[in-house]
């Protein structure tokens, strides 16, 4: 692991008065109007967690869980980080455990030359075609349980359970035409088998148009309610194609359920002509694909974030992705070697700022008990995150070949944040001219990430960053003047 370089220092604020008039600022408050749907106070602010898959892809298991929620209530729960989240395939005993055309371990289920499953006792699925965790990897699930007791033990650690899940009915539960709870139908009459997963060939798509269907996840989401589980990542969702139907009817079998629960949408891109109904259905939605340790990805989701921003509201919430950082795809899963991210230490503050300012949620991808103090610390700056958590008026100001400019305002006090990027191969001087948004008083400056006042300054900021680096820094009204 590359240690900390940075090099961040002031170049030369400018000092100097003008007497003109001060352009107000009101604080937009957080809110919600008469037209914001219930479930958006489910995530009143970006929601922070750690998710499984970057660094076990679908392997985890109970134990390892378990050491993640001790992890994070005793290191990260007090910064604001809540959600423990365990992604794909826990329903079976060694997803997997062979090789397919895929890639070494994906697990993509085997079939039978007429399609079923060539070793259906690895699935573990109820009467009535709802997956259940596999009791080889989750004991505690044993005797019907579901993840239930794992719940209460994240839930007894402060902390809040996160599940993931594909769309659809398992091929499994169509095969055997499982019944679906509380009707008299059953799964073979709402699959299409037509319709599957592009990259996870386990299930079917259920048709909206038929009865059934509703019920299906209806009673589903009953089952998690049970759980007691708060937050689902629902998978194969919104890209390549926007099953609009099923979205519409997850959404509503959650807010029949009777419990809150946070509705994340994934893979990305999500497509931005859908922006108003993902804000109308969902709290979060990824507007990337999958995101890893990459420089190109990450100068990607600059444009992405841009995009987006117009369309960032309270619980509801664009997502560019967990954070690739720390030890991630561990026994060469689920995306290359085994490793310490790939992104140099300058890159680490860069994907922080940008998530950030842009109010990305933050799902920490890599494994908190192999991952080194100096990265778990990127997670644990109280000045930084907040920008994340109580911002308003997020955008980018100016984005060129070497270098970008984010701005946003304190929901609370409405000091500005101003976000400085080098997107260069070399290290570079980035200034942001206040005049840009009317800041025409002198300003206290302090680096977000030292937690430091660096000084007053009119007119203009400038940082020279390391190449691919980033500054954060917050301006704070003086009352006299430039000094």
């Amino acid at each position: 692991m590359k240690k900390p370089s940075i090099s961040l220092f002031m170049l030369g604020f400018v000092a100097c008065l003008v007497g003109i008039s001060v352009v107000g600022w009101h604080s937009a408050p957080e809110s919600q109007s008469s037209a914001t749907p219930s479930f958006a106070a489910f995530a009143p602010t970006p929601p922070m967690g750690w998710n499984s898959f970057d660094a076990y892809d679908c392997r985890i298991n109970e134990d390892e869980f378990k050491a993640h929620v001790d992890f994070m209530a005793e290191n990260l729960s007090e910064f604001g980080w809540e959600y423990a989240v365990m992604d794909y395939i826990w329903w079976h005993p060694e997803p997997g455990n062979w090789e397919t055309p895929r890639r070494h371990g994906h697990p993509n289920i085997r079939y039978q030359a007429d399609g079923s499953a060539l070793h259906p006792e690895y699935i573990t699925i109820d009467e009535h075609g709802r997956l259940q965790p596999s009791v080889e990897r989750f004991p505690s699930s044993a005797n019907g349980k579901g993840f239930k007791p794992l719940a209460d033990y994240v839930h007894s650690k402060g902390l809040k359970f996160g599940l993931h899940i594909m769309r659809g009915v398992h091929r499994v539960a169509n095969q055997n035409s499982l019944n679906i709870l509380h009707t008299e139908l059953n799964a073979s009459q709402i699959a299409e088998p037509w319709d599957t997963c592009m990259w996870c060939n386990h299930m079917y798509g259920v048709d909206p148009t038929k009865p059934g269907a509703q019920a299906y996840y209806d009673a589903l989401f009953e089952m998690y309610a049970e759980w007691g589980v708060d937050y689902i990542k629902a998978d194969d969702m919104i890209f390549p194609k926007y099953h609009k139907g099923e979205l519409e009817m997850i959404r509503k079998a959650i807010d029949r359920c009777g419990r809150p629960m946070v509705l994340s949408l994934s893979p990305g891109e999500a497509p931005l002509s859908q922006a108003n109904h993902l804000s109308q259905h969902a709290n979060m939605w990824r507007i990337s694909a999958d995101f890893w340790d990459d420089w190109d990805k990450l100068q990607h989701n600059f444009d992405l974030l841009n995009a987006w921003s117009p369309h960032i509201q309270p619980g509801r919430w664009p997502d560019a992705d967990m954070l690739p950082i720390g030890h991630i795809s561990m026994d060469n899963r689920p995306h290359g070697p085994d490793r310490m991210s790939n992104f140099t230490w300058p890159e680490h503050y860069t994907l922080m700022t940008l998530w950030c300012m842009a109010r990305s949620p933050l799902m920490m991808g890599g494994d908190l008990l192999s991952t080194p103090d100096s990265v778990i610390q990127l997670l644990q700056n109280p000045e930084v995150l907040a920008v994340n958590q109580h911002s308003v008026d997020n955008r980018q100001v100016f984005k060129r070949d070497t270098e970008a400019g984010w701005f946003a305002r304190d929901s609370r006090t409405g000091d500005p944040y101003i976000a400085l990027f080098n997107l260069s191969d070399e290290e570079r001087t980035v200034s942001f001219e206040l005049e840009w948004e009317y800041l025409r008083e002198s300003y206290q400056v302090r680096d977000l990430w030292k937690q430091q006042d660096l000084g007053i300054s009119k007119e203009s900021i400038s940082m020279t960053l390391p190449p691919h680096g980033a500054g954060i820094y917050r301006l704070t009204k003086t009352s006299g003047g430039v000094q």
